[in-house]
């Protein structure tokens, strides 16, 4: 283990066990603990904006605006359960909550269309025009019993995305 690894004890690494649901083993807590202090280049035990931005696949993601909202001034064990969702041991439940943490901006426990007709822009950019964005929402929503009126709770955001295969796993690399 390295110097930063040293710092956590085996009550640490089984307290962000039980904190993440056991869906990282201890070994990947000490892999993702190690890359938590590269990324907080301040030593303050929390990690800025500009710091996340310093990924590049994080920078080029077309969600890091929303992301960085979800992020900004994590602490390791919030950043862990955060992370969690992209563990491969997640059920689709844990990613679908996650999904709906990103497409409910406002934290209100409601996405309108208006959020997902932005999450639509920032993901399509240039490649989509607005009606054809709003076309493919309408669609989406018809299909799942809904209308562009409708803001979706999370059980509505699981009944409508339920069926999508979500591929969201990271592999966490350990020594």
């Amino acid at each position: 283990m390295g110097n930063s690894s040293s710092l956590l004890t085996q009550y640490d690494l089984e307290d962000l066990q039980n904190h993440c649901s056991n869906l990282y083993s201890q070994r990947e807590i000490i892999a993702l603990y190690e890359r938590f202090c590269q990324l907080d280049r301040t030593s303050k035990g929390f990690i800025s904006a500009d710091e996340f931005m310093g990924v590049p696949e994080f920078a080029v993601n077309p969600l890091c605006q929303r992301l960085l909202k979800m992020l900004e001034g994590l602490n390791f064990k919030e950043f862990i359960a955060l992370l969690s969702a992209f563990s491969a041991r997640a059920t689709k439940d844990d990613k679908l909550k996650f999904i709906f943490r990103v497409y409910d901006t406002d934290g209100n426990g409601k996405v309108t269309s208006s959020d997902m007709l932005q999450v639509l822009r920032d993901l399509s950019g240039n490649f989509l025009t607005d009606e054809q964005r709003q076309s493919v929402l309408n669609q989406a929503l018809e299909q799942a019993g809904y209308t562009v009126d409708s803001a979706l709770t999370l059980l509505d955001f699981k009944q409508v995305l339920g069926k999508a295969d979500l591929k969201m796993d990271v592999e966490v690399p350990v020594d």
